[in-house]
């Protein structure tokens, strides 16, 4: 009789230490703050800084790509002939300058004095042939040469002095070189030339579409043959890093949360594979709790937006991936 009462006992205490130890496991499990929302990244809609024809594309949707690669190339043929052309410019006005700052040659100072000799000799010659008709005309009482003989003779002796001191100026003229107006200016023209080609260059270079930084292609939306302009995206660009999950926290709970606090992510499809995160943002303003997260009991509670930056070296997060965030608060 006793026995039966003995078992029945010790089942009761059995009993009540597993309501217990279920009691003391429930109550450990109620420190962790556990918190449902999205999993969030930044993008990039990524255009070319020019305009032109594409020619080329060289990634697809799903495509990881590094800072610095090129992902697509305008036609920029027209842009190369005008940059050869201007090429070209610039080494005429290089040799213009060039010619301009060494000065006259030897060869044409020598020319030069050569034509001042020619105009002095023939000045001399023809001051000498009004000599030899003014002499006569003296001899014979003016009946040996006419008046418009003489008169012929002085108007070319001043046409040959003139001549003399216009190859005398123009002998000045070769000896000083050229005027440092005609210098400025061949080099001004200089430099306007190359400010062509590097704005040329400028723009071909601008005909190379680059990915600003690590990332995934989520969309292409412009192909080869399309007309591109800078208000035109050719991919959507999500980056890498950095990746988050938006939560909403109640007010009740919204003093469990501090930036920097350490928090596990976990997802449906890797329920086993916790990754680490912590607290960035804690919004300072209250709104109502969006859609995606709402449960009957917070269908009209205030919140307050929560992201918590993951730490995802495999890439196992999608951009709205549902996600569960836990903290463990330790009240």
């Amino acid at each position: 009789m006793k026995k039966p009462i003995i078992a029945i006992v010790i089942a009761l205490a059995l009993v009540i230490a597993g309501w217990f130890w279920w009691q003391g496991r429930a109550g450990r499990g109620d420190k962790d703050l556990v918190l449902h929302g999205n999993v969030d990244i930044r993008q990039i809609s990524l255009a070319f800084d020019g305009s032109g024809r594409i020619a080329e594309l060289r990634v697809n949707e799903g495509d990881s790509v590094k800072a610095g690669s090129i992902v697509g190339v305008l036609d920029t043929r027209t842009l190369q002939l005008q940059a050869e052309q201007a090429q070209a410019q610039i080494e005429v006005q290089q040799q213009t300058v060039l010619k301009l700052r060494n000065g006259s040659r030897p060869e044409e100072v020598a020319q030069a004095r050569s034509r001042v000799a020619a105009a002095r000799a023939d000045a001399a010659r023809v001051e000498q042939d009004l000599a030899r008709l003014q002499g006569i005309a003296a001899n014979t009482q003016g009946r040996g040469v006419s008046s418009q003989d003489l008169e012929r003779a002085q108007s070319s002796l001043k046409v040959a002095r003139a001549q003399v001191v216009d190859q005398q100026e123009a002998l000045r003229l070769v000896e000083q070189g050229p005027r440092k107006e005609d210098l400025s200016g061949a080099e001004a023209q200089l430099k306007a030339s190359q400010a062509q080609l590097a704005l040329l260059q400028h723009q071909i270079a601008q005909g190379e579409l680059k990915a600003p930084a690590d990332s995934v292609v989520r969309s292409r939306l412009l192909e080869p043959g399309d007309m591109a302009t800078p208000l035109r995206p050719v991919f959507a660009l999500a980056l890498a890093q950095p990746k988050w999950v938006r939560v909403y926290v109640s007010e009740t709970d919204l003093g469990k949360v501090r930036p920097g606090m350490a928090a596990r992510v976990t997802t449906d499809s890797h329920p086993d594979q916790p990754i680490s995160g912590k607290v960035g943002y804690i919004s300072s303003v209250a709104e109502f709790t969006p859609k995606s997260v709402q449960t009957e009991e917070l269908r009209t509670s205030l919140v307050y937006e929560v992201r918590v930056l993951v730490e995802d070296g495999e890439n196992v997060l999608r951009l709205g991936q549902p996600a569960t965030v836990r903290f463990a608060t330790g009240v």
